[in-house]
């Protein structure tokens, strides 16, 4: 008797961990789907004189997409940097832009140059190790005519990934893996499950 509750608790764990992140995300894109639609609905009402369920999403994706083709063109690049620089000429508007904009282009899998390595480093303290992700290098100058230092800056998430610390680190402080940069946002993003079992330490 035993045994068998032991097998049917197992296998309802098991099917809840395999059902809880496919309603999640089910959840999400339900969510998503109305708020859109939502948006834009009440102006295909006005223009048709009746609703159609999921025109307003559907045309949000076909935006989205004419955006991406425009943007990745010579043309498109040169609209966008001017309409970028109306927005920039506006005050208030200006840091908000500005900030969200680095933040989301850091993250961009376009953006070949805001994380140059997946690495690890010892933090927050002598026998703790974290991952990071280097993203600038710099020289330290003590006083005028003083020895210079390297430093690496390693940006370390603290929640999720979009959240985290800047922490400067020697080189020698620093350990860098043969973990590609989008295989370590995973990693990141699954709490660590999608760690590999071993991990090579690659050449600077």
């Amino acid at each position: 008797m035993d045994s068998i509750k032991y097998t049917i608790k197992r296998r309802f764990l098991a099917g809840l961990f395999v059902l809880i992140p496919a309603i999640i995300t089910i959840s999400a894109i339900v969510w998503l789907f109305r708020f859109v639609d939502g948006f834009l609905g009440p102006f295909y009402y006005d223009l048709l004189g009746y609703h159609v369920y999921g025109l307003g999403f559907l045309s949000a994706i076909l935006i989205v997409l004419i955006v991406g083709f425009v943007s990745t063109n010579v043309f498109g690049k040169r609209l966008i940097g001017l309409i970028e620089r109306v927005f920039l000429n506006i005050p208030v508007f200006k840091g908000v832009y500005t900030a969200f904009k680095q933040l989301v282009d850091a993250f961009s899998p376009e953006n070949k140059t805001s994380f140059k390595k997946f690495v690890i480093v010892e933090y927050p303290k002598q026998g703790s190790f974290a991952f990071g992700f280097l993203t600038k290098e710099c020289t330290m100058k003590s006083e005028p005519g003083g020895k210079e230092s390297c430093l690496r800056v390693v940006y370390i998430p603290t929640n999720n990934l979009y959240l985290g610390e800047i922490v400067l680190f020697r080189e020698g402080d620093v350990l860098y893996t043969d973990i590609p940069i989008d295989e370590g946002i995973r990693i990141i993003l699954s709490g660590g499950i999608a760690t590999p079992a071993r991990i090579t330490e690659a050449r600077q």
